[in-house]
This record gives structure tokens, C-alpha cells and sequence, in this order.
């Protein structure tokens, strides 16, 4: 992770209180182009648009309050820097929240999407809906985009060390990852259709190729910053970590999909396939995602 962000920026210090103006839009740049490469599939895909046309007031609350947790998530663990100030992540994380909304209105009208004669209803919903993985691309994007300098070896090694060992940061980082991949396929119909038409050996193979995958971009792959977030690799370790990967890739696409009405009037078998399919595409996100956000 880059020092910058965490050290001058999100710790509760009189230099972030002060400082200058243009050191503060051209974090906010940052976020909003952080924002915009994670989230642009959503922006322009159709499904979305429709989700947030029917998606229930309460849904959409839940929604935000979701999302929410995720940046205050985020920007704690993102850098593992535990002694932040939590005041100092709950305000990033309101104005990372407050950006997403604003981006995802301004993309919206730009495109036509929202437009003179759209009803306030249908306006709340579909920003709201593309607002969550905007606002989670604005906090990696201000954390991970902007400059900074080198700390010292002996520093480095030993943050390395508490990284890989501070589970709960791990987890938190991984979720995140999970659900900005699995939100941008989750909406589309085609995780349904590839869930009905598959059969159980498919499925099965699916699986085993998810949880593949997971272990070798962690554990076996070489991944730029791997080594920093993996530091152990006996082979109870590997299975865990691999395992909890998936895991996490297995509770955020059921959320993601759950959220979208994708088990709407499915049968159980249904909903456990399209959970499978699109935790292919979350164990990417829990993974190299993970690896990539926090790098």
C-alpha cells in the first residue's frame, strides 16, 4: 500500500487537517478515477438500471448502509495501519460515499439515463444502486493512485510481517475485493442462464477450478505483493487461506445476487448454481483482486 495515502492523509494529523487545497482535489481526482474504472460495466449495463427502478426503498437502505461498512472496512485495514483515528476513517469514508453518489448522478445524466422527465423514485434507485461500487472504487482509488516516497527496509519488512498476519484487515480487504468483481457480472442475465444450463459435474469442476485458481494466484503464482499478505506457506496455512478465500468469494456473490433479485422465484438448486457461477468470478476478486486494492 501506498505509504502516502496512509501516512500524510488518513491518519488524524494537523497536516491533513491543513492541507493545501490542490493536495485535496487532486486526492479526490484520484478517488474519482478510482471510482469510474471499477464501476463503468455497471454504469453502462441495463440490468443495473433496472435494479434500481424495482429494488425496494428498505433494499436500498440496507444497500448503503452496506456499502458503508465496506469503505469504514476499507479504509482501516486498507493500509493496516491500526492506529488511525477512527473519526478520521468515518469521515473518508462519508465524503468517499457522498462522491460515489455524486459520480454516479453526473455519469447517469450524461448518458441519458437520467433525464427531465425520470420520476425521484426511479433517480434515488439507480444512483443509489451504481452509487456502492462507485464510492468503493473512490477509497481504493485514493488509496492506491496517489505518489509518495519509500520507507526504510527494516520498516517495510516488518509491516510486511504484521500485514500477513492480521487476519481480520485480510478478510475485510479480500470481501471488498470479492464484490467489486462479482458486482459487475451479477446483475446480467447470462449468470442465470450459464446457472440452469450447467450440470452437476460442470458445476462441480466450476468449483474445484475456483478454489484452484484462488490457491495458485495466492500462494503459487509469485503475484506482485503475494509475498507480503501470504507470509506463511505450510500446507495447513495454504488450504486455510485458500478455503477462506473461496469462502469469501462464496458470501459476497450470494449477497451481490441476492441484492439484484437473482433468487427471485428459483429453486434452491438454482440459487446454489448461480452462487457457484459467479464465485468463479468472486475468487478472482478475493484473490488477485485482493492483492491488487491493497498492493
Amino acid at each position: 500500500m501506498d505509504d502516502a495515502r496512509h501516512e500524510p492523509e488518513r491518519t488524524a494529523s494537523p497536516e491533513r487537517r491543513h492541507r493545501p487545497v490542490m493536495e485535496s482535489l487532486r486526492e479526490y481526482g484520484r478517488g474519482i478515477a478510482g471510482g469510474l474504472l471499477f464501476s463503468i460495466p455497471l454504469l453502462y449495463t441495463m440490468e443495473v438500471w433496472w435494479a434500481g427502478f424495482i429494488t425496494r426503498p428498505a433494499h436500498l437502505l440496507l444497500y448503503l448502509l452496506g456499502t458503508f461498512v465496506l469503505l469504514l472496512g476499507y479504509n482501516r485495514y486498507g493500509g493496516f495501519r491500526r492506529d488511525v483515528d477512527w473519526s478520521e476513517v468515518f469521515t473518508d469514508s462519508v465524503e468517499e460515499l457522498g462522491l460515489g453518489l455524486l459520480v454516479s448522478t453526473g455519469v447517469l445524466f450524461l448518458i441519458g439515463r437520467i433525464t427531465a422527465n425520470s420520476s425521484w423514485p426511479e433517480v434515488v434507485g439507480m444512483v443509489t444502486v451504481e452509487a456502492g461500487s462507485v464510492a468503493i472504487g473512490i477509497s481504493v482509488g485514493s488509496a492506491q493512485f496517489g505518489g509518495g516516497g519509500e520507507s526504510g527496509k527494516e520498516g517495510n519488512e516488518a509491516k510486511e510481517r504484521d500485514e500477513a498476519d492480521h487476519v481480520p484487515g485480510q478478510l475485510v480487504i479480500g470481501f471488498c475485493g470479492a464484490v467489486l468483481f462479482a458486482a459487475n457480472v451479477a446483475p446480467t442475465e447470462e449468470i442465470v442462464m450459464i446457472a440452469v444450463e450447467l450440470t452437476p459435474f460442470r458445476l462441480l469442476g466450476t468449483a474445484m477450478l475456483s478454489l484452484l485458481l484462488g490457491g495458485l494466484i495466492l500462494y503459487q503464482l509469485d503475484f506482485t505483493g503475494a509475498h507480503r499478505f501470504t507470509r506463511h506457506r505450510r500446507l495447513g496455512d495454504v488450504l486455510m487461506g485458500t478455503v477462506i478465500t473461496y469462502a469469501l468469494a462464496l458470501a459476497s456473490g450470494a449477497l451481490v445476487l441476492w441484492f439484484f433479485g437473482r433468487f427471485d422465484g428459483n429453486g434452491l438448486s438454482t440459487c446454489v448454481a448461480q452462487v457457484v457461477v459467479l464465485g468463479f468470478a468472486g475468487t478472482l476478486g478475493a484473490s488477485a483482486g485482493r492483492l491488487l486494492i491493497q498492493s
